[in-house]
């Protein structure tokens, strides 16, 4: 028995229960997964998890409002396919994400692409494509037209702006004093008239602030704060808006003492201000952009134990997976203090707590711990070990190649 003092971990999401005490995802064992895709490392992201989690978020925001889908958080490929009867629009951050887009079948017309550093090939691909550009400054307005018209067509140009204010308690600040994403809210209007006089295809703002917030409160004022600027540079304008991209900023529980956001106070906040748009907006299709929030819940990253040792009282369960898949979980991916993501052993997913243990990667490095002195059921060699919250930044977010290890299985279930 290890003696080392528990840390907590993180609240498991509903919807995941046990099948003859080992962990269930969608109906089916994690051995059962497992054996399916013929090994571990593995992920596995569950259909009827995404879609009870559009349900209730269909259910609590207005009926206007349009959901996107944030496909950095995970663009793989049948999530994307199977995605397409659940969103309305998709965002990306990339060409190779836009290949991956027209791969799946997914219309241009309903993409948009923001991110700075966007290159001549990247702008020119989205333009012939049909893909409306969330400008990130004047220079690629100007390249954009350029290219557009040497193509000879219609660009598609709507402005991403940086607000003057972020989002409160949000676990990345996107908006607000000086930042490389988009343009300085002042400087919007000036830049909107100058593309509508190039006769553009004007689509509208763009306006992110941050992501990661379980504060209803923090997000019903960022999105009041995001409309009544909108309003302002429509004005200054001198013309309606055709569209307006809210952001997001929807969190999700990661640790221990983390709340779900009320998604139900935020929309009823929501409804109550689309009851009361002025003139310039009355007409604008109104969206917001999310992504952990849609998938993150609804993913599992499974890894088998491969050794069990201990070092000066304290226990180590080693396994064949780590952060060169998992690098939020690990802690190195913008968190300041190490706290434990929701983690369980799968194939004991019922049993009693009875001893605390660390669950390590296989990398040479310190670094590589999903999770620190965490109470668990006793765990062998040859046991799987679950990490939640992995439907999002996982994959793709994450040194697959560190080490030469390599990239996990990802399903679909």
């Amino acid at each position: 028995m290890s003696v080392a003092k528990p840390k907590p971990l993180g609240p498991i999401p509903a919807g995941y229960r046990a099948i003859d005490g080992e962990l269930a995802i969608g109906g089916r064992t994690a051995s059962d997964l497992v054996a399916e895709a013929g090994d571990t490392p593995l992920f596995v992201y569950s259909r009827d998890l995404i879609a009870a989690t559009m349900q209730r978020l269909r259910a609590a925001m207005p009926e206007r409002l349009g959901i996107n889908y944030a496909i950095k958080a995970n663009p793989h490929p049948d999530l994307l396919a199977f995605m397409r009867d659940l969103v309305d629009e998709y965002d990306i951050a990339s060409a190779g994400e836009l290949a991956i887009v027209q791969d799946v079948g997914i219309d241009p017309a309903m993409v948009s692409f923001a991110g700075p550093g966007k290159r001549d090939r990247e702008l020119e691909a989205a333009i012939a494509a049909g893909v409306t550009l969330n400008l990130e400054s004047e220079n690629e307005a100007r390249r954009a037209l350029a290219i557009a018209d040497r193509l000879g067509t219609t660009p598609r140009l709507a402005i991403r702006v940086n607000p003057d204010f972020d989002m409160k308690g949000s676990g990345m600040k996107m908006g607000g004093g000086a930042k490389p994403f988009g343009i300085d809210a002042t400087r919007v209007p000036a830049l909107a008239r100058d593309i509508i006089a190039a006769g553009a295809d004007w689509r509208g703002l763009h306006i992110y602030t941050g992501s990661q917030a379980l504060s209803a409160d923090a997000v019903i004022e960022t999105q009041a704060n995001v409309l009544a600027l909108a309003h302002a540079i429509a004005t200054d304008i001198g013309g309606p808006l055709p569209k307006l991209n809210m952001g997001g900023g929807f969190g999700i529980p990661y640790f221990a003492g983390d709340e779900p956001l009320d998604i139900d106070a935020v929309g009823s906040a929501l409804k109550e201000r689309f009851d009361a748009l002025p003139d310039t907006l009355a007409d604008t299709q109104l969206c917001i952009e999310l992504g952990r929030y849609l998938v993150g819940l609804a993913g599992v990253y499974l890894t088998r134990i491969v050794d069990r040792k201990d070092s000066h009282g304290e226990t180590f369960l080693v396994t064949d997976g780590g952060l060169h898949h998992q690098l939020a979980a690990s802690g190195n991916f913008g968190t300041v203090v190490r706290r434990n993501y929701p983690v369980a052993i799968a194939s004991r997913f019922a049993a009693e707590l009875e001893e605390v243990a660390n669950v390590v990667g296989c990398l040479c490095t310190p670094l590589d711990r999903l999770a620190e002195r965490a109470q668990l059921p006793v765990a062998q060699v040859g046991d799987l070990v679950a990490v939640f919250c992995a439907g999002a930044y996982g994959a793709t977010a994450s040194p697959a190649q560190f080490l030469g290890q390599g990239p996990a299985r990802e399903i679909l279930i």
